[in-house]
């Protein structure tokens, strides 16, 4: 594994700039990209460079009414993650945003977006962290809770309330072991707060909780992120155990 960078928060638009790079390196040829969870959000700053882009996510209500709105997709899939019609080494990048913590199955879904991947490509991930305070809560409040509480805690056009499964992978130590055993280069390793509730209009009462489950926790469940955003390579050495 290569030597890691790690950063106590994202400093500016890490993944448009490693997407830059990457065309550099495929001396400026159209990078294929492949946007695993377009119905929440995730957009990266694309602009002067060429790209085909492909959308997928789960098919819940919430999440068609989102992709209406958006125009940035040149393909799109709303469907079991298991079987999205994923061809293998097809995309030079793939972003998954805030994806992990809400599927099940995750590892599968993981491994058939690595497939997808050419050597050489970029897996660009940001999860909601389960070993933090707020994730935590998250996964411990009942569906019914979660979506009675979203309207009042979440900022105002925050798609949600979204599934909170929150398997061993959506973690730091989780994702590190999976990268370790597929043979990923974890390259950068980002830790941040933004979890919808301490960004809305009761964000002093969500950071109490949190704080309250962290001093609980023996601060193992930390109240101070809830984030992790990486950036992995898939290798080129064609020897490498890779997926």
């Amino acid at each position: 594994m290569s030597e890691v960078r790690w950063w106590p928060a994202t400093q500016g638009d890490v993944f448009s700039l490693r997407i830059r790079e990457l065309r550099t390196e495929q001396l400026g040829r159209r990078l294929d990209i492949l946007i695993a969870g377009c119905g929440r959000g995730g957009r990266i700053d694309l602009e002067r460079v060429e790209t085909r882009v492909t959308g997928i996510d789960e098919d819940l209500p919430v999440l068609r009414a989102a992709l209406e709105h958006r125009a940035d997709l040149d393909a799109r899939f709303l469907g079991d993650l298991r079987d999205a019609p994923l061809l293998p080494r097809t995309f030079d990048v793939v972003h998954a945003a805030f994806l992990l913590e809400r599927v099940r199955h995750t590892e599968l879904v993981l491994d058939r977006m690595v497939n997808a991947l050419r050597p050489g490509g970029l897996l660009l991930i940001r999860m909601r962290d389960r070993a933090s305070a707020y994730g935590f809560c998250d996964r411990l409040l009942p569906g019914w809770f979660r979506r009675l509480l979203w309207p009042r805690f979440a900022p105002e056009g925050t798609v949600g309330p979204l599934p909170a499964i929150y398997e061993q992978v959506a973690s730091r130590e989780g994702i590190h072991s999976y990268c370790l055993m597929r043979g990923l280069m974890i390259a950068e390793d980002y830790s941040g707060t933004s979890g919808p509730a301490l960004r809305g209009p009761h964000a002093r009462l969500a950071r109490v909780a949190c704080k309250a489950v962290a001093r609980l926790s023996g601060d193992r469940l930390p109240a101070t992120r809830d984030e992790i955003t990486l950036v992995i390579r898939k290798p080129q050495n064609h020897f490498a155990r890779l997926i």
